[in-house]
């Protein structure tokens, strides 16, 4: 049995009520509307029959939401050309990521999507790098224009300009003709951050550059490699996703890196740079077999003496990373020395 609930009808009702006499009619009418509604249920809509004109106006509205998107986009194709479109879409995309970051970031993980807008090389970090090595080059020359007990006071410490003002000032490891060591502690951690400056005078800029973007020729000299695989690319500035598996020292596991890079080659400036620094990706998940080191960076500049194909140049190499290790400090200051020199 039926039973109708007890609710207010439609506003129509008053309104056709109101037009057609004072509010004795509109009373009147609403008692023969009730009646009717309660002794003859089976003309009444059922709960299916009201599901079905609920699903038939919803596919209405989407389909006209829908005829106006394709129309929209036709409008949009004839106004501009392929390019203006997409970055038009790339505009409105990036809009929609900044009201919904957290939504996107889930749905590219379970579609396995990377997001190369959230996770690329900035112009930034490779304008930021190149500053630090016109910052070593000053304390570089500083060095070799002190003398005596200046020389050794100056070249023990120095203060990153480029750096933030809580970070600590770099301390001097080894200090060598060719090649110099620093480190700082990494603020709020246990783990420090190391800064190389050396020079080269048998082997030309491109040719040390190379090798550091060759992955198929690293696995031929490098024999800690275990895997070493470019996972994708950005074709808008050259960004790659690089997946690196390396041998560590027994009983450990090995660790296997996953990190995003990008490099620069200015010939205004005479500066090689390659920025890279850890990230997540959808399609390279955990293996049981390694651990994933998910603190990693690393800061390349290269400065030729001359041009980039003549022999000899200086490089700065900033790095860090967290191999999850339980080495005391001196032994790993003892072992990123030996792996430098």
């Amino acid at each position: 049995m039926f039973h109708p609930l007890q609710r207010r009808p439609p506003a129509g009702i008053y309104w056709w009520g109101a037009r057609s006499g004072p509010a004795q009619a509109l009373r009147s009418r609403y008692q023969r509307l009730l009646g009717w509604l309660q002794k003859e249920p089976e003309k009444c809509p059922g709960p299916k029959s009201l599901l079905a004109l609920l699903a038939s106006q919803c596919s209405y509205v989407t389909g006209q939401r829908v005829r106006r998107a394709q129309q929209v986009g036709q409008l949009y194709g004839d106004i501009y050309s392929e390019r203006a479109r997409w970055s038009l879409f790339r505009c409105l995309w990036r809009r929609f990521q900044a009201r919904h970051a957290g939504a996107c970031k889930l749905m590219a993980a379970l579609a396995g999507v990377f997001l190369w807008e959230e996770e690329r090389i900035r112009e930034e970090e490779l304008r930021r790098s190149a500053e630090e090595m016109k910052h070593m080059e000053e304390v570089s020359r500083l060095f070799q224009g002190s003398g005596g007990e200046h020389q050794k006071l100056v070249s023990k410490t120095h203060v990153d300009l480029t750096a933030a003002r809580e970070e600590h000032p770099w301390e001097m490891v080894m200090d060598k003709k060719h090649f110099k060591l620093w480190r700082r502690p990494i603020q709020g951690t246990h783990l420090f951050q190391y800064r190389v400056f050396g020079t080269y005078t048998d082997v030309t800029p491109r040719q040390f550059f190379n090798v550091q973007l060759d992955t198929e020729y690293r696995k031929k000299w490098d024999s800690l490699v275990i895997k070493l695989d470019v996972i994708e690319r950005d074709l808008s500035t050259g960004s790659e996703v690089v997946h690196w598996v390396t041998h560590f020292p027994y009983p450990m596991y090995s660790r296997d890196y996953v990190y995003v890079r990008r490099y620069s080659v200015d010939q205004e400036n005479n500066l090689m740079v390659l920025v890279s620094r850890a990230v997540d990706h959808p399609g390279i998940p955990e293996d049981p077999e390694f651990v994933r080191v998910r603190t990693y960076e690393s800061q390349m500049v290269i400065r030729p003496h001359k041009t980039f194909d003549e022999n000899g140049f200086d490089y700065l190499l900033t790095y860090s990373d967290n191999p999850q290790t339980v080495f005391p400090r001196y032994c790993v200051s003892w072992m990123v020395s030996s792996e430098s020199a």
